[in-house]
């Protein structure tokens, strides 16, 4: 395991609450020399400054919708060999960052990427994939159990996901950072296209784990509906300018612009979108791509030494702790779980139903990781449905399920 030093970059605006819930996720990673660069609007400045590692924290005001410009003013500021990204919408398991940069020990490893989970904590959201030259994403099959190290080919580059990725820093300096020109989207991925171009090698780390809420922001509600195409087309228009030939952006675009209908098409079959949000996200979705041609990509030139020193933050050797419970105990083992969470444990609270309820896992506000589910349903939606079984071997195969992630062997 490397102990080079990390700096953890969060690019928040207009989730100030969110915000507050990924940095307490922060506040309990297992790693001890990292640093944590928030670059948030201000509402988002105000609700970091209220926590009680606030000092702790290099605050960075930017109020601009470009989560590029956000991000490069973060690597700016990050004094770290390695800088890890994670969205204001994401929590890390506490193991995160140990097992993330590990590959770094690696002198050939530039880049760094984990699994993600999504919005019931146990299913994931995001694993592994290749990029094509058309920029689409490709799903690999890897080893899960350990670091995967990928490298490039003339057709294919290795795609991070931007809420759970890390890169060394001269590598980001020499390639120029994040193209401002995408304002959203396909951001890491233009940069993962250019990582193949230079040659380097990424790892792709399962054990590093990222929960995504997928919060509401200006582009989507809660539920992962669009409300606006508009950035989406500007960057595929940009894409193209930087990576294909010019003959074979019309096919590109055409079937780009097909795939984006039949998604509306089927929220409209759902009844998440009505036939007039179809036709305005459509509209906007060609604006977008029309007007993204005078949207020029810029070159970047990033400071070699971070505009600041690097400044560790207070990490705490914690030991994981699982309370297990059920449905009429909840209440008092919640308290209980608050106070071993204020004693400096990592605290699960495992609530079994004696039902077949399907399992989900939070985290909330206040630190507690809360998996709610019964006692014969299902924890990986892989499982049978119906497993048999008692509360305390229930808890001990969840406990090995996590175990790597949430450090109960550390």
């Amino acid at each position: 395991m490397t102990d080079l030093p990390v700096s953890v970059v969060i690019v928040s605006r207009g989730r100030p609450q969110s915000l507050a819930r990924t940095l307490t996720g922060i506040s309990q990673l297992q790693y001890w020399n990292f640093e944590v660069v928030v670059v948030a609007d201000p509402a988002g400045i105000t609700s970091a400054a209220a926590l009680p590692f606030a000092e702790k924290l290099k605050l960075v005001p930017f109020d601009v919708p470009n989560i590029s410009a956000a991000r490069n003013l973060g690597i700016g500021h990050a004094a770290g060999d390695i800088i890890a990204f994670i969205d204001d919408d994401a929590v890390p398991e506490p193991m995160w960052l140990r097992h993330l940069v590990a590959p770094a020990s690696q002198s050939d490893v530039a880049a760094m990427g984990g699994y993600v989970r999504g919005r019931n904590g146990i299913s994931f959201q995001w694993k592994a994939a290749s990029l094509d030259q058309q920029g689409l994403p490709h799903p690999l099959k890897l080893d899960t159990d350990q670091a995967t190290v990928l490298r490039p080919s003339e057709t294919r580059a290795i795609k991070t996901e931007g809420t759970n990725m890390a890169f060394r820093r001269d590598v980001l300096v020499d390639l120029g950072g994040f193209d401002p020109a995408f304002h959203y989207f396909l951001d890491e991925t233009d940069l993962n296209m250019r990582l193949a171009k230079a040659g380097h090698a990424t790892a792709i780390v399962p054990l590093a784990e990222v929960h995504h809420g997928y919060a509401e922001n200006r582009m989507r509600t809660a539920a992962r509906v669009p409300t606006d195409l508009y950035d989406i087309g500007a960057s595929w228009v940009v894409f193209q300018r930087k990576h294909l030939p010019r003959q074979a952006w019309s096919a590109h675009w055409h079937a780009l612009r097909d795939e984006q209908r039949r998604r509306m098409l089927r929220l409209l079959q759902t009844g998440q979108l009505e036939p007039r949000d179809v036709r305005h996200l459509m509209k906007r979705l060609d604006l977008g791509y029309a007007e993204g041609q005078d949207r020029k990509e810029t070159s970047t030139n990033l400071p070699k030494h971070a505009l600041s020193p690097f400044q560790r933050f207070p990490a705490v050797r914690r030991h994981s702790k699982m309370i297990v419970s059920g449905p009429f105990t909840a209440a008092a083992d919640r308290n209980l779980a608050v106070d071993a969470l204020a004693a400096g444990h990592i605290v699960t609270l495992l609530i079994i139903s004696p039902t077949a309820l399907f399992h989900r896992l939070s985290f909330t506000a206040d630190g507690l990781w809360v998996q709610r589910g019964g006692l014969f349903g299902k924890v990986q939606r892989t499982d049978r449905l119906i497993g048999v079984s008692s509360k305390l071997k229930k808890a001990e195969r969840e406990k090995r399920r996590v175990a790597a992630q949430r450090g109960f062997h550390h």
